[in-house]
């Protein structure tokens, strides 16, 4: 069954790369040569020249939801994506679960992530002036399990805690700006780090170490942004605690940053900080930073560099607790069409207090609890991203993921089911926006 799944996933990479070098010959002719009867007037390149019934839909023009006329006389746009994939896992763990592989956590099984739908009222002043927005954004899905909030969180109350689907509210917030300066209240995604849990802002189908086991992905609290200058924006505000919907503690966390832009906007740093005590008695103070370089190496290519740094103070004959990583994206276009990408990281998980527990328990949440791992995950991952039409993006990918420590409390290590210290998965999610 593993070398079946190995194969399987080989020829699924042998299979893309020559569509990837087909679609090098056709997408990069001049439109004039590429253009046919069915043609858009070669908005798409990779497809104006295909005549048959596929080529037809990538002539259409991408569906969009409708919007009601009440909604734009209130300046509210609607929009949203569904996101669906399956993965293979060359080990062919016993409990179907891709160890602390999140969101795409389960193995052989298709997963619909994310039906979302998203309510948005923008705040624009264009430097002067007052403007009031906000946002709403439901969806359906797998990845419910990751956005619920720990002890009284919004989700438990609305879903039951043996459940593989269900139902989450990731953003609702209020909006107000004055002049330059804007600001949330309400819940909001966090500012760390460079990947993003919405699929079209990360380049890959699976997420970081990183993503997933150390930075705040939701927050409720309040969040300031004023542009310093034309290469300088500062972020702060303050928040209820990390995963929490219901302050569980009277003490609120702090999360603010910095952000700089080069001149020729190929260039960027952004620092970011999360400092607060998150436990019940308000007494460990746990403090998180991310800090993300990002350069255009050429019209092509791009390079990004992140490193991420915590810290968890102990308490009455505790130890405290460390925990780091790097990870480093190289992104390359190929055409409009098609898009090349590598992720190599490094975790360092000091005390096993971050990458905690797998994923086979019985409420199917088993990344939130159970003995950690003390050691260095390192995972390598290379993919490729095709857009057949502007709004439908194809994300297939290779991972190799390989854990370097001890076993946990409970005798385990990370993966095949707490029997291995590595394995292989091969992946692919198609991901529609409307």
């Amino acid at each position: 069954m593993k070398i079946a799944r190995l194969a399987l996933g080989f020829a699924l990479l042998g299979t893309l790369s020559a569509r990837v070098a087909w679609a090098a010959t056709v997408c990069d002719v001049p439109c004039a040569a590429a253009t046919g009867p069915c043609s858009s007037g070669c908005e798409d390149p990779c497809g104006c020249d295909q005549c048959g019934l596929f080529g037809r839909w990538l002539a259409r023009d991408p569906w969009k939801l409708p919007q009601p006329c009440v909604l734009q006389c209130l300046g509210i746009k609607a929009s949203g994506w569904l996101q669906a994939g399956i993965t293979f896992n060359a080990e062919d763990p016993a409990d179907r679960f891709n160890g602390p592989i999140l969101m795409n956590d389960r193995d052989g099984e298709f997963q619909m992530h994310q039906v979302w739908l998203s309510f948005e009222r923008p705040c624009d002043t264009g430097g002067c002036g007052v403007d009031v927005g906000g946002r709403v954004d439901l969806f359906y899905g797998t990845d419910f399990r990751f956005a619920v909030c720990q002890g009284q969180g919004l989700e438990d109350k609305i879903n039951g805690l043996d459940q593989l689907y269900g139902l989450g509210i990731p953003l609702f917030y209020l909006e107000a700006a004055i002049n330059k300066l804007s600001v949330k209240i309400g819940r909001m995604g966090g500012i760390l780090g460079y990947e993003m849990i919405p699929p079209m802002g990360s380049f890959f189908y699976s997420h970081s170490y990183t993503i997933c086991y150390t930075e705040p992905l939701l927050i409720t609290g309040l969040m300031g942004k004023y542009p310093l200058s034309d290469r300088w924006t500062a972020l702060a505000g303050f928040h209820r605690g990390v995963r929490r919907f219901e302050d569980n503690n009277n003490e609120l966390n702090f999360q603010g940053g910095l952000i700089w832009t080069g001149r020729d906007k190929g260039t960027s740093l952004a620092y970011a900080v999360e400092v607060g005590p998150n436990d019940d008695e308000g007494l460990r103070d746990e403090y998180v930073h991310s800090l993300v370089f990002k350069h255009q190496l050429s019209k092509k290519a791009l390079y990004v560099i992140q490193n991420n740094v915590g810290f968890l103070n102990g308490v009455a004959g505790e130890e405290d607790a460390e925990w780091y990583s790097i990870v480093q994206y190289y992104l390359y276009t190929i055409n409009p069409c098609w898009s090349a990408g590598l992720r190599v990281e490094w975790f360092r998980d000091d005390d096993g207090v971050r990458v905690a527990g797998l994923g086979n328990l019985p409420n199917n949440r088993g990344w939130m609890g159970a003995p950690g791992f003390e050691g260095n995950f390192s995972e390598v991952t290379i993919g490729l991203n095709w857009k057949p039409k502007p709004n439908v993006l194809v994300r297939p990918e290779a991972r190799w993921d390989v854990y370097s420590g001890s076993r946990n409390l409970a005798g385990e290590f990370p993966f095949d089911g707490g029997q291995s210290k590595n394995q292989f998965t091969f992946a692919t999610d198609v991901v529609v926006m409307f």
